[in-house]
């Protein structure tokens, strides 16, 4: 102010420094008709960047006490980063005020803002470049509604001179976390005329994680229009964040400030969305239905958002439809697909793939914000979490493996499996203990006339009868009848339980051992693949504790598709791993015959169990939307069904495509339907009956050398 009565108000203002805050409050009302009740609070002033100004008695005393009292309390935190510094050649914007005059109306104006906000109780950190005065920084701490406590930091204006902003931004933008990390409620208030700072302030803040949805961010600027729109659409910061801003505006010379909000989706009024107006003649007026701070995301208001995905089945799956006009149009399908289009009816918008054509890419689209979220479920990973945060882990992962199922080889013990071993040693034991039995029955006669029975014919006896052959009976003695009585009946029970069981052993033979477990696969295959994605899991198992795991991370190979993967498991000594459900699904679809069998299996021990949601940009300010929605789901069953219902799909599907196969090589349709009736009645082949097969071949063997030998004798 150059007028007398200027002078005189700031001469007023510097007096009142020396009083004191009661004096402070009566001065604020004589400059400027508003009340402002001012609140004793502890103030805390930390420099930084080996910066140094001179400070007031009321501060230093309290400095180093309230540092450590800040530090271990847990209280709201209201955080304010200020910079005006202004480059050379930057015009100047507004008619200059003095720095008295300028901090009372922003004093004034944060002041109500924040009092008319949900959360006004919260404490404040003060960022300066060094340029604001003592007097500056006295208004701000005391003005400012900060009931639990101020911090200050610095950025001096030549670490602003330098060509250093950004590293320098950054560096505070760290210690400022740390703060907002020990607080419930934070409200971040920047003020600068200086578009690159703020530039750099949104870039840092988004690296450094400053701002999360629950942060309120303030930025108090005098930029025309037209440069603070394009600002804030250029920025993720300003523009998706709990963000609003502070214009200092002139109109028919009378200085106020206009209080906007950027929108991400379009509004009636457009992206710059006006909330509120502050001017010292009434104060703070909030516009008619609207609010401060108001939601971004609850709807989008039919907007078209971006997001990444790879066909990966029966998650997602695109296809190509026909509609009335003739075109073809993809749509979009599977368990994750059906989740993604209920949350897009839910929040209002519509989705559209970004084209990618790795898994890599499609979670880099999330870390560089070009898109909003992958619609693939991804699993939770330490080395994951530092790129990108998850949304609500709606699915549980079972990581397992996948083999090819064991042939069935040629054996020849066939005959021999009906029965343990300890039941065939039973049985042997019997015979011959019945064949003694018979011998010393039929050899204790003292009749002349009847014949006797030598080892020979007992053995013949016994065993004939147990294979179902007539026993003669032509001794008429008690013992002889009662023992061959109860052999028969001991042949009948054992012969009846043997063919029963020899009926089952050959429709259901015995299958070679199958690796099931971990210790298992990494001894039986020379190789273990995945996708590109592997190489996550890869790391995680060479970085384990676990013998095991480190073996099987050596194990590992990436393969360009899932299909070459499992190709491989078919014809090679190798494994796949991935998803249980998505291994499933695969090999029901591709590796599934006519009948419903399949040519790979699914390891009965899952390799690495764990929790999968979709992958999310850091601090995602409308990730509590989807996690809303994606609970709602999961709690009606929907995405169970979903699941079932694509496995269902997928079988029958494959079941179809089989019979198609056949048709085409032009078999009858009776034939097909034969074959189809066969899937429960599956006919014996060569190797079921290979066991009776080889011994009917030994016996014609051995007769015919039998009979040679006897020629041979008889010509001798």
């Amino acid at each position: 102010m150059n007028t007398a009565s200027g002078r005189f108000k700031v001469s007023k203002v510097a007096a009142a420094i020396m009083r004191g805050t009661s004096a402070r409050a009566q001065l604020s009302e004589s400059i400027y008709p508003m009340h402002f009740k001012s609140v004793p609070r502890p103030t805390v002033r930390l420099n930084y960047m080996s910066h140094t100004i001179h400070e007031h008695s009321f501060i230093t005393n309290r400095k180093k006490k309230m540092k450590n009292r800040l530090s271990e309390a847990r209280f709201p935190l209201l955080l304010i980063l200020f910079s005006r510094h202004v480059l050379a050649a930057s015009p100047r914007i507004l008619p200059s005020l003095d720095e008295a005059s300028l901090m009372t109306l922003t004093t004034h104006t944060l002041a109500a803002v924040l009092e008319a906000s949900e959360k006004p109780l919260c404490s404040a950190q003060f960022l300066t470049d060094g340029s604001l005065s003592s007097y500056s920084l006295f208004q701000l701490k005391h003005r400012v509604p900060a009931p639990r406590g101020v911090g200050v930091f610095e950025v001096t204006r030549s670490d602003l001179e330098d060509n250093t902003t950004e590293a320098k931004v950054s560096s505070v933008i760290a210690e400022a976390r740390k703060m907002r990390e020990l607080s419930w409620c934070v409200n971040v208030v920047v003020l600068s005329d200086d578009p690159a700072f703020l530039a750099s302030f949104a870039e840092s803040s988004l690296r450094g994680r400053l701002l999360v949805w629950a942060t309120r961010l303030l930025v108090v600027t005098r930029l025309p229009l037209q440069e603070l729109r394009r600002l804030l659409a250029s920025s993720w910061t300003f523009s998706m964040m709990n963000a609003m801003v502070i214009n200092l505006e002139e109109r028919s010379g009378q200085f106020r400030y206009r209080i906007y909000t950027h929108q991400p989706y379009n509004t009636p009024e457009g992206k710059l969305l006006h909330l509120a107006t502050w001017a010292p003649e009434y104060g703070l007026y909030v516009k008619s239905g609207q609010k401060l701070f108001p939601e971004k995301f609850e709807n989008f208001r039919g907007a078209e958002v971006g997001v990444t995905a790879l066909p990966f089945r029966p998650y997602w799956i695109e296809e190509e439809t026909t509609g009335q006009d003739g075109a073809l149009r993809k749509t979009y399908t599977g368990s994750d697909g059906l989740l993604l289009r209920t949350i897009a009816e839910g929040l209002n918008f519509t989705f559209t793939p970004l084209p990618v054509s790795t898994w890599g890419e499609v979670t880099q689209r999330v870390v560089e914000r070009r898109a909003l979220m992958a619609v693939v479920h991804h699993v939770l990973l330490p080395q994951r979490k530092e790129r990108y945060d998850y949304t609500y882990t709606y699915e549980q992962i079972l990581f397992d493996f996948c083999m090819a199922r064991p042939s069935l080889t040629p054996q020849w013990q066939s005959l021999y499996y009906p029965l343990a071993d300890a039941v065939w040693a039973c049985i042997l034991a019997a015979v011959l203990f019945m064949a003694v039995v018979l011998y010393m029955v039929t050899n204790e006669t003292r009749q002349e006339n009847i014949k006797k029975f030598s080892p020979w014919n007992v053995t013949e006896i016994t065993l004939g009868s147990l294979l179902g052959q007539s026993v003669p009976l032509d001794r008429d003695t008690n013992g002889f009848r009662v023992s061959v009585a109860s052999w028969l009946v001991f042949a009948f029970v054992v012969g009846t339980a043997y063919r029963g069981n020899l009926t089952a052993a050959l429709t259901l033979p015995k299958y070679p051992d199958r690796p099931e477990t971990i210790e298992q696969l990494v001894k039986a295959v020379d190789s273990v693949t995945m996708p590109s994605y592997g190489t996550e899991f890869q790391a995680f198992f060479l970085r384990s504790n676990s013998e095991v795991f480190r073996t099987l991370g050596g194990l590992m190979e990436i393969v360009s598709s899932a299909m070459d993967g499992l190709n491989g498991v078919a014809t090679k000594r190798q494994s796949f791993m991935d998803g249980r459900r998505y291994l499933e699904h695969m090999i029901a679809e591709h590796f599934t015959d006519a009948r419903g069998e399949a040519q790979l299996y699914v390891g009965r021990q899952s390799v690495l169990p764990g929790l999968a949601g979709w992958p999310v940009p850091h601090d995602a300010p409308y990730k509590p939307q989807l996690d809303r929605i994606m609970m709602r789901i999961l709690e009606a069953g929907l995405y169970e069904k979903w699941s079932e219902d694509m496995l269902r799909r997928a079988r029958a599907e494959a079941r179809r495509r089989q019979k198609r196969k056949m048709q085409e090589l032009r078999l009858d349709e009776e034939d097909v339907e034969a074959e189809e009736s066969t899937r429960k009645t599956k006919p014996l082949t060569v190797v079921h009956l290979q066991g009776p097969l080889i011994l009917l071949l030994l016996g014609l063997l051995l007769g015919g050398a039998v009979f040679v030998l006897e020629a041979f004798v008889s010509r001798l």
